[in-house]
C-alpha cells in the first residue's frame, strides 16, 4: 500500500536569496513541512514516537533540484513513504511549482529510532511496528 500525503505552501519573501529565487536550504523545511502533514494525516506525528521514548532524526537526505521557484511562487509538496524492513524510516518527495505543475525539486530522508538515552534502536520499535500492521505495510 501506497502511503502518501499533499500538503501547499505559499514562498515568502524571507525564503528567497537576493536573485528572488528560494533559497536552497529553505527545500529542507518543506520536506519537513511534508512529514508534519504525512504524520497528521497517517497518525505518525512526531509527539506520537516521543511518547514511545523515541527519537527519529535524519541521518540521511538527498536533494534534486531541477527549477527554480520564486517569492510568490506556490508549491505543492508530495511526501510518500517508503517501506523498509530495517528500522528506519524512508520518504520520498516531490515539490511541484502548483501554478504550472513542473516538478521543480526531488528528494529523500532517512530517519532512524533511537530511545531517550539516544542509543540506535536495531529493531523495529514496537509502537511503529503496530502502525505498520494499522496500515497493513508489510
Amino acid at each position: 500500500m501506497d502511503l502518501e500525503t499533499t500538503t501547499h505552501s505559499n514562498i515568502r519573501f524571507c525564503e528567497v536569496d537576493p536573485l528572488g529565487i528560494v533559497w536552497h536550504g529553505h527545500y529542507v523545511k518543506y520536506m519537513e513541512d511534508g512529514r508534519e502533514a504525512f504524520g497528521k494525516e497517517y497518525n505518525l506525528k512526531y509527539q506520537d514516537f516521543y511518547d514511545a521514548g523515541l527519537i527519529v532524526p535524519i541521518v540521511k537526505m538527498d536533494l534534486n533540484y531541477k527549477k527554480e521557484i520564486k517569492y510568490g511562487d506556490s508549491i505543492k509538496i508530495v511526501t510518500r513513504y517508503v517501506d523498509s524492513p530495517a528500522a528506519k524510516i524512508l520518504f520520498d518527495y516531490q515539490i511541484f511549482n502548483a501554478a504550472t505543475e513542473e516538478l521543480v525539486t526531488t528528494g529523500s530522508t532517512t530517519q532512524v529510532f533511537l530511545d531517550k538515552k539516544r542509543q540506535l534502536q536495531l529493531a523495529i520499535p514496537p509502537m511503529f511496528g503496530e502502525w505498520k500492521r494499522r496500515w497493513k505495510i508489510n
